[in-house]
């Protein structure tokens, strides 16, 4: 069953507000609907279905078994993606994006390898004979090593798919993927450009609402294909209960005539 895109909830949300027309990306023109106030005005009915076609991808990379990673560091979407990325089953980076992740995912391995081991040393009680000072360096180091890394423990290869919030913001990953052709989904405001990703979503990157919506309907859509059995089985019990509710319904009606 496809995800649910909301029109109302999109327009409820701002996600309809592009930039100040003045400051606009002409390759925009197809998804705008017009000015308002100096402000360029998205055309929701397209944003919706280019919502409803990211989605769908996301469901088939999901059952296929495809490597998804969800990128958003700004304010508006860090806390989100990671809430979003973790119940999905996904990696994620909430923080700046790391030059190399793509282009250099061996050294990225290393890193990950790293905190990986600096925590196993720690909870073993490794570190216990090292002095006080020494011990506050390397608690340091495992914290800079999780900012970076925790949303990437796991990762042994380039990611199939990645999901992008802001791609003016994250233009580093952006040329990443490009090198590396590694398709993406993107949320692309007024002030950016659509053809540098696969499967651009025309809408405001900037209002917190409107970006929450979108990456929890990127996470139905990704649990979606992960557990189609589940949700087939949790609709013919759900099933099974009306059967028998109206079963029972209809035997106490036979008892009190």
């Amino acid at each position: 069953m496809a995800v649910d895109v909301s029109l109302k909830k999109l327009l409820e949300t701002g996600a309809h507000f592009g930039h100040q027309s003045r400051r606009w990306n002409p390759k925009m023109s197809p998804y705008l609907y017009g000015i308002q106030e100096g402000v360029h005005v998205f055309d929701l009915i397209k944003t919706k279905q280019a919502l409803a076609q990211a989605c769908d991808v996301l469901t088939k990379a999901s059952k296929e078994g495809k490597t998804i990673l969800l990128l958003g560091t700004k304010k508006q979407a860090k806390e989100k993606t990671k809430e979003v990325a973790q119940k999905a089953g996904c990696f994620y980076v909430t923080e700046r994006w790391l030059g190399g992740t793509l282009t250099n995912i061996e050294m990225i391995k290393k890193s990950i390898k790293k905190l990986i081991e600096m925590k196993n040393k720690r909870e073993k009680g490794e570190y216990n004979q090292y002095t006080k000072k020494e011990r506050l360096l390397i608690e340091r180091e495992i914290e800079r090593l999780e900012r970076f890394f925790s949303g990437l423990v796991g990762l042994e290869k380039i990611p199939d798919l990645i999901v992008i919030i802001d791609i003016k913001r994250e233009s580093s990953a952006v040329n990443e993927t490009q090198q590396k052709q590694v398709e993406t989904i993107a949320i692309v405001d007024s002030n950016s450009d659509p053809t540098l990703v696969t499967y651009p979503i025309p809408m405001n990157d900037d209002a917190t609402k409107a970006v929450e919506y979108v990456l929890e309907l990127f996470g139905e859509a990704i649990q979606e294909g992960k557990n189609p059995v589940a949700k087939v089985q949790r609709r013919k019990q759900g099933n099974r209960s009306r059967t028998s509710s109206a079963s029972k319904a209809g035997r106490i009606r036979r008892k009190n005539k």
